[in-house]
Formats: structure tokens, sequence, C-alpha cells
């Protein structure tokens, strides 16, 4: 049970006091107390700041699974881990990744207020199989990357991960003007010289299963277009190919994007991996082989690795998870959205009207910061801002749509109040220091309004495995 305010009050103060007595000889100075209170966790500071050592692990140590699996070891593009193929493309400024983060999230909101078709649901794990994943920065949001192999011979392709997106795509020959296609360190895609490459021809149940990403038709080839919350698109011809996820599992006649014309803000990564809840997307191609359910732990810093797993994990296994209720999506078909219902800092729980909450909360990927309605948000930072009081750390100016920052130059460790969100049927993501600080702030921001969407950002999936199926979304921690 956790203490009461009061009693933690008079805990920190002490601790500090202490402190203040070893600056004048009494007793060993520190930074950062009351490590052991609480409702509170403690770090290094330095764990806020890049490695320039990597610190991967083997692609065999990721978590067993039931049935068939592929791993493959995967790095931050512009981390120690990069392989020498990887991007050189400098990484873009916070402001700019959080300009970009802010359009993504506004785009989000745009489309679960508006129409859509019910959403094409999965079924239940057959098989399984496993890829890494890392942090990219590369398309202008702190997004994470996979590497998989398009066509025979099969050519490696690095692509973004992302469950808001279902139609996966590459750069491919020929850009259709010469400068439509955006730079990248691999060699672009080539179609003609793949034997197993065949565009997909109009007229066709795969052509008309495009619905809003069809673009029509030319020269009897069917035609997609998708465009992004940033301002990014993409288009060119649906195709099919086979796709290697690692040598023992392949997904022959693939459909994807055979990308010609690419402008916003990619760069570096040859395309996008759609994890999506339509039938286009990964997992709903691959649903009779895995069974419609994956799972991904997103690593916290660019200098360690993470995975991304089709099927597996189900039985006893899924168990280990605490799991919360998938709900339907008819208005944006594409999104996973659970019921997010309190959050708690400190071990306190916020005194929100649980009406504010009503709108649901989409599990995305490719947003950076976790966005909540304006009357949660308010109450969850004064919760913070009290907690992080005592400890005196000097505040510092706001950053892009982060508005409670702080600077911890000087300081040995970091005490920050705990922050753990619950969802329906209880399930409950506890965060590391990593999960509730990004840039030095407090890694919410506001959205919308009360009763409106809540959107759960790559910041505060770090760590934990989150395994998607037809009906629940499942979180565990310390996963990678």
């Amino acid at each position: 049970m956790s203490s009461s305010p009061v009693a933690r009050r008079a805990h920190l103060l002490l601790s500090l006091l202490l402190c203040g007595a070893g600056a004048l000889g009494f007793l060993p100075s520190c930074h950062g107390a009351a490590e052991e209170t609480p409702g509170y966790v403690t770090v290094s500071a330095a764990s806020f700041k890049p490695s320039s050592i990597c610190s991967a692990p083997d692609p065999a140590a990721a978590p067993p699974r039931n049935g068939r699996s592929a791993v493959l070891r995967l790095t931050h593009r512009h981390g120690p881990c990069a392989p020498s193929r990887a991007s050189s493309l400098a990484a873009p400024s916070v402001a700019d990744t959080l300009r970009a983060d802010q359009r993504r999230a506004e785009y989000i909101l745009r489309r679960v207020s508006g129409a859509g078709a019910q959403p094409q649901l999965l079924g239940s794990s057959k098989a399984s199989a496993s890829v890494p994943a890392s942090w990219g920065y590369d398309i202008g949001t702190l997004n994470y990357v996979v590497t998989a192999s398009l066509g025979t011979p099969g050519v490696a392709q690095t692509l973004e991960v992302d469950t808001g997106s279902d139609l996966s795509w590459v750069q491919c020959k020929p850009c259709a003007d010469g400068s439509s296609c955006y730079s990248q360190k691999d060699p672009l895609f080539d179609p003609s010289q793949s034997s197993s490459y065949a565009a997909v021809p109009c007229g066709g149940s795969a052509c008309a299963a495009l619905g809003m990403y069809a673009s029509g038709c030319s020269a009897s080839q069917c035609g997609y277009v998708v465009s992004y919350g940033d301002g990014s698109n993409t288009t060119g011809v649906y195709s099919s190919d086979t796709l290697t996820l690692s040598p023992t599992d392949a997904v022959q006649g693939f459909l994807f994007g055979c990308g010609h014309a690419q402008t916003g803000l990619f760069t570096g990564i040859d395309g996008l991996l759609g994890l999506g809840r339509l039938s286009m997307s990964l997992v709903g191609q691959t649903a009779a082989a895995y069974g419609g359910a994956f799972s991904y732990c997103l690593p916290t810093k660019p200098s360690t690795t993470g995975y991304l797993a089709l099927g597996g994990g189900g039985g006893a296994a899924a168990q280990v998870f605490a799991t919360t209720q998938l709900l339907p999506s008819p208005s944006a078909p594409t999104y996973y959205i659970v019921m997010l219902t309190g959050i708690s800092v400190g071990g306190q729980l916020l005194s929100v009207a649980p009406s504010a909450f009503a709108g649901g909360t989409v599990v995305d990927t490719g947003t950076v910061v976790t966005r909540l309605p304006p009357s949660v948000y308010a109450a969850l930072r004064a919760a913070f801002r009290s907690g992080v009081a005592p400890y005196g750390y000097p505040p510092a100016p706001p950053n892009g749509i982060l508005d409670t920052c702080y600077n911890f130059a000087g300081y040995g460790t970091v005490t920050l109040p705990t922050v753990a969100l619950t969802f329906s049927s209880g399930a409950t993501m506890t965060l590391g220091a990593d999960g509730i600080l990004s840039f030095g702030c407090l890694a919410f921001a506001p959205s919308g309004s009360d009763g409106g969407m809540a959107i759960l950002g790559n910041v505060q999936q770090r760590s934990f495995e989150v395994r998607i199926d037809g009906t629940s979304v499942g979180f565990k921690p310390s996963s990678c």
C-alpha cells in the first residue's frame, strides 16, 4: 500500500536535509534522494543520455515463441549498433520531431472522429515469426524499424513499423520524374530484377480491396496512394512479391505498394511495414499462418534492440500479459483501440471524471508522446510537478508541445514519481523513467477534448512487450 502524500513529503524533506548536511561535511552529499520511497523511482541522470556503446543482445536471445519463429538483429539507424549499410543522414531536431508528431496525432484524432467501415478482425494463433525492432529517427518522428528481404533474390529493406497503417510499401525504380524519390542509403528496389514480382491487375479482388488507398489504374496496373498525418505521401503500383522475414519464414505473394513518387518527411528508410487492423496489413495477410496475433517490444534506447513477432505467445504464454479488451473501431478501422480508465502518479490515483476517458485510446507505434484529454493531462501535470518539487530540479523552457521540462545538469541521480496507466479489466502499465520523461520533459501532451480519443505513444510503450490479437491488447514489462 502506498504511503500518504504527507508521509511521502516528510520522507522527501528529511532526505533533502540529510543531503544538505552532506554539503556541510557531516554526511556524504547526494543528488536525487529517497530512492526507496514508495511511488517513486530513482535512476542515474546519465541514463537519459545517448550511449556510444552498442549493448544490443544477440538475435538468438529474443524470447522463445510457440511454433515457428524468425529473429533478425536490427539496430537504430543512427546508433552505435547500426550496420555499415545504415543511413548516414542526420537525425531531425527535437523541434522537428515534435512538430511532425503533433501533425500525426491531429490526423489520428480527425480520422477516429469521422466515418468508416467496420474493421476486419483477425483469428487465432497458429505459428510465429519474430523480427527485432529498433529505434529510427529517419522519417521525422521517433519511430522504429525492422529489416526484411523483398523479392527473388531477396533484397534487404529497412522498413518503419507502424500499427497505425495498413498498406506496406517500398520505394521502387523508376522514380516518376527522377526527383520524386527521397534519399535513402540502400539502392531502390528494382521490380524488374525479381523473378517473383507481379503488378496487381485492375479489376481483381486485391485491387478492389484497396478502398481508400486506391488511386485508379494505369496500363491495366492497380494504383495506390497513401497520405500520412505528418503531410507525407506515397503513390505507385500495387504489387506482390516474396517477403522474407528469416531463412525459414517467407510470405509468398505479399501485397505491397511499389512506390514511384514520395513526398514529405521520409528520409533514410526504404519504406513502411503496415501492422494495422485491416486485411491488407502484414498481420492480415499472414493470418492463416500466424493467426492474426502479433507482439512487439520497443527498445528504451538507440543503443539497444527490441523485436517484432508474428503469431506465437498464445495459451499459457499469453497469461503473463496484463490484458485489456480490444474495442471496435467503426470510424477508423485501421487502429487498435482500448479503454484507458485511470492514471496514478506517485501511487495516487488522479481525481478525474471517468467520462474524460470515454473516447478510448489508440495504441500507436508511430506517435511519439502520449496524448491525453485536457482535464486528464492537467491533473497528471499538476501531480507530477508536485511530486518532483521537493527535489528542486531547475525548470527548463518548454520544448514544443512538452510544457513540463527540467534541467538535470549536475545531478548524479534523478528521482521521479511513478506514473501508471490503468485500462479496462485492470491491466496496468507502470512506466519506467524512460516512459515518463523524454527530451528532459514530461512525455505527455493534451489533445482533443474531454471524452475524446487519447493516444498511447511509443515513449510510454518502451521496454513493454505489447501483444495484440483479435480480441485483446496485452502488456508485459521489462521485455527488451
